[in-house]
This record gives C-alpha cells, sequence and structure tokens, in this order.
C-alpha cells in the first residue's frame, strides 16, 4: 500500500513551512490539502503559498480552478490520488499539507465520497432562496429531507447546507445516506498524520497577526478583483472573502469586516482542531519550536518510511 506522509493541523500553525522543509529533506513532492487553494486567484487571503515560498518544490492541486467553478472531495480524491500515485512511482513518498478535513479523508480512503451530481441551474435556485428566505430556513428544509445531514452541518453553513439539498434534489436520496455506503470502501493509502499544536491563546495571536499581514500584502485588492470578476458561491462562503463582500456591499464596515475575518478564522481553527481530536491515527507534535518540530518529525517519518 502507497505510503502518504500528512501535515495537518488548524489554519496559521505552521503546516507549510514544515511541509516545505520536509519535502526538501526527502527530496519529494507535496500535494496542497486545502479546500480554497485549489483556486486561482485567491491567494493572500488563502495563505497559499507563493512560488518564493516553495523553494523550488513541487507543489501540487493549487491553481487548478477558477473561483467560479464547483468541486467536491470526491473529485479531490480522484485528483490528489493521481498525483500521489505519479510522486510514489518516481520513488518518492508524497508530503500531503492542509487542514482540510474532508479532503484528507476523503484522499485516504478514510471517508470516500461517490461521485455527486451538479447542476448550475439548481444550485443558482438554491442560493437565491439562501438570500430571499435566510440560512434557517434552509436549514429547516434540510431536517424534512435529510435530518443526519441537517444534525451534522451547522445552521450558518450555507455552503454546505446547499449542496445537501441540491443532491436531494438532483438523485432523491439524502447526502448522509451516500456518505455512509461510500465510507465503506477501503482506505487507499497508508499513512503518517503528523498534527502541529499550539496553546489556544498562542495560536489565536497567530491567527490575528495572519489577518493584518493579509491587510498589508493586498487582501482588500484581491478581494476586490475576485468580487468583480467572479460573483460565484465559492468565493462568498470563503473566510477573508465573504466578509469583505458584505462591506463591498455596504453591509459592514471594513473595520468590522476586519474583526470578523479573524474571528471566523479562529472558530475555523477550532472546528479544525476538533476534527483532529477524534482521529486516533494523528500524532500531536508541539509546534512552538521550529527546530525540535522538525527534527521530531523527520525521526518519525524516517521510521514510517523504512517500515
Amino acid at each position: 500500500m502507497t505510503k502518504l506522509i500528512c501535515i495537518v493541523g488548524p489554519t496559521a500553525s505552521g503546516k507549510t513551512a514544515l511541509a516545505i522543509r520536509l519535502a526538501k529533506a526527502l527530496g519529494t513532492e507535496i500535494i496542497s490539502a486545502d479546500s480554497m487553494q485549489i483556486y486561482r486567484y485567491m491567494n493572500i487571503g488563502t495563505a497559499k503559498p507563493s512560488a518564493a515560498e516553495q523553494q523550488g518544490v513541487v507543489h501540487h492541486m493549487l491553481d487548478i480552478l477558477d473561483p467560479g467553478e464547483s468541486y467536491s472531495a470526491a473529485q479531490y480524491a480522484i485528483d490528489a490520488a493521481a498525483c500521489a500515485d505519479a510522486i510514489a512511482a518516481r520513488g518518492m513518498t508524497p508530503i500531503v499539507a492542509g487542514g482540510s478535513g474532508l479532503y484528507l479523508d476523503s484522499l485516504i480512503g478514510t471517508l470516500h465520497y461517490e461521485p455527486e451530481p451538479d447542476h448550475e441551474a439548481v444550485r443558482r435556485e438554491l442560493y437565491r432562496q439562501a438570500q430571499t428566505l435566510g440560512d434557517a430556513a434552509m436549514h429547516a428544509r434540510l431536517a424534512q429531507v435529510d435530518p443526519i445531514s441537517a444534525t451534522r452541518l451547522h445552521v450558518n453553513d450555507r455552503r454546505r447546507v446547499l449542496r445537501a439539498l441540491e443532491i436531494f434534489l438532483l438523485t432523491g436520496e439524502p447526502a448522509s445516506a451516500r456518505t455512509q455506503r461510500a465510507a465503506m470502501v477501503q482506505r487507499r493509502y497508508r499513512t503518517l498524520k503528523i498534527a502541529l499544536t499550539w496553546p489556544r491563546e498562542v495560536l489565536y495571536q497567530r491567527i490575528n497577526m495572519r489577518v493584518e499581514r493579509m491587510f498589508e500584502q493586498g487582501l482588500l485588492q484581491e478581494a476586490q478583483e475576485i468580487y468583480a470578476r467572479f460573483p460565484s458561491p465559492t468565493a462568498r462562503q470563503a473566510i477573508g472573502y465573504k466578509e469583505l463582500f458584505a462591506f463591498f456591499e455596504g453591509k459592514i464596515s471594513l473595520d468590522k469586516a476586519r474583526e470578523n475575518i479573524a474571528r471566523e478564522s479562529r472558530r475555523y481553527a477550532k472546528r479544525q482542531i476538533s476534527w483532529l481530536m477524534r482521529d486516533r491515527e494523528v500524532f500531536f507534535f508541539d509546534a512552538q519550536n521550529p527546530d525540535k518540530l522538525y527534527k521530531k518529525s523527520l525521526d518519525y517519518i524516517r521510521d514510517f518510511v523504512i517500515f
């Protein structure tokens, strides 16, 4: 079974820097497991590593779609697996780095997603209804046809709530039933999962500082360009963009948008940590000392690759 090295953890925990350092030491390549870094032009707000930051390490699954295009965990599993298998065929052990748990689990096979139907007209209509009726009404509608998904999804998680409704409308089958059936599929890879941890208050400080750096790097201008070019549901649900879109539409002030980005990023980090805590395969490493983190990770990886 092909092996994967997985560098995971909450947003702003240092996954990218560690993955690049390890990839250079091991002479391998990186596959991104970030559900927003797959989109072109969404660079600053997703903390996508620039060409300089990549330090010559080959990265896969970055910039493969325009913000207006739809994508799913099922498709990610297909595309990322092709990358992983090609890297392994060249004699390297791939590194998968990112904080999107659904993407990572779908790739490994611990969560398997059947190919999902896609119909842009249905999706646009559902988003129109959500704009008119509100998220609570759409969540209540989902609870009627797919109570399992409704229980799992937060009322404000518009993108996933509407996606579950879309699947039901197109197939007549609850999205949760498809997920349960797909979970029986055998996993594809043997993995070493290294999660980066920080004291909660320090992580939140790092998130706040990252948001400030994003604005210094031009997040406002980047969001304006995406808002003008790609009026898509994807960008409107991405942290760092949806808050600024609300500012562009005169709903909130710029200071409030900045505050909301930091708050939503902290909430996202909390959800990521909760996801990882449920995974018994994860090794949690203290990330406060980068050199110690690197050395410990490399020791674990060498044992993993050998045995």
